[in-house]
Parts: structure tokens; C-alpha cells; sequence
């Protein structure tokens, strides 16, 4: 069994701790014998099978320091981990890890973790505050957007006899075929010399149609046009067309072609193309009409009550979505009668934290930190900029929910933790018990009591909180007090560096 780490937390200026931390000796020979026996797997020693090399042989072998070495480096990940996690502390930002030198047999390793840390909030009032709150509400225009969408849903597909319009289909049989750089010019070249007789010129013509695009061909395809499905241009192209006619044209893949594929991105992307397409049919999409008969097939006795129904529906909905904003509002007026003490770097090491959360989050949908950068035309520095306001109030947010938590005592049991996994057990197709046992076991356990703890504050204050119209809020915002005429003094004296203070309805 591991043995625990020894942490001691000393506080820095501008919310920083050094934790120092001292890995027992008896865990250091336990990492290193287990190292040697992976080594000892590898290893090719006479009079030894491969991978039955004894550990201390090994050792002696390659030598301890170096078995050591390798041992610290796979380990270091978790001690820290373990340390973060004895200190008590919630880190913000990437750790400046000082190991120093390796101890020898028998005696413990030392190292130290310097990192930013969420800074302790100074609680104010946080049961019963004012927060504004509107009333749900459904506007004609949605509920209209609604039956149309119904509509659309319904919506069938018949054969016209004229040529086809943007937001008409058709169906085709096409072929792609990759085009050679410079293909035109060579083909001009080689035709107007006459020299090299039909052989050059039938080399030409077969670099100008280029070679065939895998996976590049349909027959029967039904395509929108002005659906935006196909690359830029291809459906424009056929617009006009009727039925029995054949169109050849040339387009150029886009830059970022390929859905995250790089075989697919390196092979197409910024490469022109021709296609031959043979229209063989136009369709025009014909709606239902907007009658008695539309409402009782979608089960009404009249459009009325369709209408109606629509309107419950989505004031149900929007009823949601006033919940969720009360409470944010709640909370933030909470982080406003608080005062938390935030510097730039900790409020940029949060941006950096979100635009790599961001990032790790696009590329599992294929999107490269290379691609976001180049589609989005903007630097890395300038996105992580762009984050710091939502950083800093992230900061204010959880340095308050922290304080609440513990001055509340609130500390989730068992129990509590078992019902808020039920629903994920429920999809997962495991028991509750279950999936807590494997959190328990994973050391994930206190990650989900501290969310549940979070959870628990915010509807504290939010059960407590006093709803406001939201224009009563908005004329307190506009009223002038000392308060705020000293914060502008303060900004046009040079101040505004500080970070600003967030709108709180009874301010």
C-alpha cells in the first residue's frame, strides 16, 4: 500500500502557495522496484528469459540512479495530484515543480509545488438578496416558427417540369476528379508547340481532367440546392438546370477541407477539381397547408389548440431556462456584496486553463489548435484575452461558492452523492452503489462531492434570494451613489488595471 505524502502549505504574495512535499522512503523503493521489473521486461541478460530479469538485477545492472530517475518521472504526475489534494488547496494556473537532487537509498524525496491558488473570498450578504427575475414568456413569432418547422417536417417532395431554383432538389449522378497544378497550362503548351504530336496531346488532356476523386461518385443522389451541404459553388452550379441536362464545372476545395481528417485534408484541401453532373430530375418541395386538416393530423381539433399546445410547451421551457438565470443572477449578486482579492496573473492563468479546455474539447471533434487558430483568424494571445473577463468572473464565482460551502458546513453525504449519480447511473445501465464504489475507487470521489457541495450552495442562495423585476434592477443600476462616483474617480485616477466589480441588483 502507498504510503501518504507529507505536505506543508506556506502562502505567498498575490495568491500563491509553496507546497513542499516529502515522498516517504518506503514509497520511493516501492516505485523502484516496480520499474526495475518493467525494465527487467525489456531487458537481455544471459542465463535469463526475456522479461524474467530480477528487479535488484536490473538495479545493479543499469544502476540505481537511473532506475530512480525514470521511476520519479512516471510517478511525479500523481504525487502531485495526491499532494494538491492533502494541501487542500484549489490550484489555478500550471505548477513550477522544484525536485532537486534524488535522494539516496533509504531516505525520502523532497520537492516543492509553487502555484497560483483561488484566492478566499470575504463573504457579504448572501441569504435573502434581491436578483432580478422575469416572467416566462412566448412570443407569436416562436410559436409561428414552430408550426413551420411542423410544416417543413411534413413537407413532401414533388417532380417539376421547369429548371431548378435555389431551395429546390435534384437528382444526379456525378463524378470528381482531382486536377493537377497547372494542368491548363501544360495542355495550352504542349497544343500550341504541335510538337510532340497526339501523344503529348493526349497527355495533356488526361492531366487536365485530372484523376478520379475516391469516393467521388453517385448515382441517384438527391441534393438541396442552397442547402449548403456540398462545397462552396456546387449547388450554385446547378441552379438553372433541367432535367436530361449534363453540367461539367470546376471548383476549389476549401483550405480547411475535411472534417478533421488529415488523409482527407491533405489529399483535397486548397485542391481544384472538376465535376460532371447529369441532371436527371428537379423536385420542388410542396408544404402542407396551413388548415383544420393540418391540426387534427398533428392530433388537434383545430389550429387553435394546436397553437396552444405549442405555447405550453415552450412556455414550460423558457420556464427553465428563468431558473437557471435566476440562480445565476443570485449567485452573482452574491459575488458582488463579496470581496475577492484577484490578480492579473491568476486571472490569466484562468483564461489560459479555459482556452486549453476549449481547445482539448475541439479536438475530439477532429478541430486542431492550428485549424481553430487559422479559421478564426485570431492569435492565441488574442483568444486568451478575449477569455479573461469570463475567467475572472469564474474566479469570483467559485472563491464565493467555496466560502459559502464552508461557512454553511455543507458536506454531502452517501446518500445525497448515490441520488445525484442516479441519472447517469440509470443511462450508464449501472447501479448507483456501483458507480459510487468506482469513483471511490478511482479517487474521484471527493470531485463529485465538492461539485454536489457547489451545487448545493448555489441553490441555497438561490431558494433565499428575493426576485426582482428585472427593469427595477436595471433603474437601481442607473441610479448614481458615492460608491460608484468614487469607483469612477478611482478608474480616471488610474485604477481601472483593478479588476472591476460585477453588477449586484442592490447595489
Amino acid at each position: 500500500m502507498a504510503q501518504a505524502l507529507k505536505t506543508t502549505v506556506t502562502e505567498l504574495p498575490e495568491s500563491r502557495v509553496r507546497v513542499q512535499v516529502e515522498v516517504p522512503a518506503e514509497e520511493i523503493e516501492g516505485r523502484v522496484e516496480r520499474k526495475a521489473t518493467q525494465l527487467g521486461r525489456e531487458l537481455k541478460l544471459p542465463g535469463f528469459r526475456r522479461g524474467k530479469v530480477p528487479a535488484q538485477l536490473v538495479i545493479q545492472r543499469v544502476g540505481r540512479e537511473v532506475v530512480l530517475e525514470e521511476a520519479v518521472r512516471d510517478s511525479i504526475s500523481s504525487w502531485y495530484s495526491e499532494a494538491i489534494d492533502g494541501a487542500g488547496i484549489v490550484p489555478v494556473g500550471d505548477p513550477e515543480l522544484d525536485i532537486g537532487e534524488l535522494p539516496p537509498k533509504g531516505q525520502p524525496l523532497e520537492f516543492s509545488i509553487e502555484i497560483g491558488v483561488l484566492p478566499k473570498a470575504q463573504l457579504g450578504s448572501y441569504r435573502g438578496i434581491e436578483a432580478p427575475r422575469r416572467e416566462p414568456a412566448v412570443e407569436d413569432a416562436q410559436i409561428d416558427a414552430e408550426i413551420e418547422a411542423m410544416r417543413e417536417r411534413l413537407a413532401r417532395l414533388q417532380t417539376a417540369d421547369r429548371a431548378a431554383a435555389s431551395g429546390d432538389f435534384v437528382v444526379v449522378d456525378y463524378t470528381g476528379s482531382l486536377l493537377e497544378e497547372g494542368a491548363d497550362e501544360e495542355s495550352a503548351e504542349r497544343e500550341g508547340d504541335g510538337d510532340g504530336g497526339d501523344g503529348a496531346r493526349a497527355e495533356g488532356e488526361r492531366a487536365a481532367r485530372g484523376t478520379p476523386i475516391e469516393g467521388a461518385r453517385g448515382r441517384d443522389q438527391l441534393i438541396e440546392l442552397g442547402g449548403g451541404r456540398l462545397i462552396p459553388g456546387f449547388e450554385e452550379a446547378l441552379v438553372g438546370a433541367s432535367a436530361g441536362q449534363e453540367r461539367s464545372f470546376r471548383l476549389r476545395f476549401p483550405d480547411d477541407y475535411g472534417g478533421g481528417n488529415p488523409v482527407v485534408a491533405d489529399e483535397l484541401a486548397g485542391r481544384e477539381a472538376s465535376f460532371e453532373v447529369a441532371v436527371k430530375e428537379v423536385k420542388q418541395k410542396e408544404l402542407p397547408e396551413l388548415d383544420e386538416d393540418f391540426a387534427i393530423d398533428a392530433g388537434f381539433d383545430d389550429l387553435e389548440e394546436l397553437r396552444e399546445d405549442i405555447r405550453a410547451k415552450l412556455l414550460e421551457v423558457d420556464g427553465e431556462t428563468v431558473e437557471g438565470e435566476f440562480r445565476e443572477a443570485a449567485l452573482d449578486a452574491a459575488v458582488a456584496a463579496a470581496s475577492v482579492e484577484l490578480t492579473e496573473q491568476l486571472v490569466n492563468a484562468r483564461a489560459h486553463e479555459m482556452w486549453e479546455r476549449m481547445l482539448h474539447a475541439l479536438s475530439h471533434r477532429g478541430i486542431s489548435r492550428e485549424a481553430y487558430l487559422q479559421i478564426s483568424g485570431r492569435s492565441e494571445r488574442e483568444q486568451v484575452a478575449e477569455l479573461e473577463q469570463e475567467a475572472e468572473l469564474a474566479l469570483r464565482r467559485e472563491a464565493v461558492i467555496t466560502a459559502i460551502v464552508e461557512a454553511e458546513g455543507i458536506s454531502p453525504s452517501d446518500a445525497e452523492v448515490l441520488e445525484a449519480l442516479e441519472p447517469t447511473a440509470q443511462r450508464e445501465g449501472v447501479e448507483p452503489q456501483e458507480m459510487l464504489e468506482q469513483l471511490r475507487a478511482g479517487g474521484r470521489l471527493e470531485d463529485v462531492r465538492e461539485d454536489l457541495a457547489a451545487r448545493k450552495a448555489i441553490e441555497l442562495i438561490a431558494a433565499e434570494a428575493k426576485p426582482i423585476a428585472p427593469a427595477r434592477a436595471q433603474a437601481r443600476e442607473r441610479l448614481w451613489t458615492p460608491e460608484k462616483a468614487a469607483e469612477q474617480e478611482r478608474a480616471a485616477a488610474g485604477a481601472a488595471s483593478a479588476p472591476a466589480r460585477l453588477w449586484t441588483p442592490d447595489r
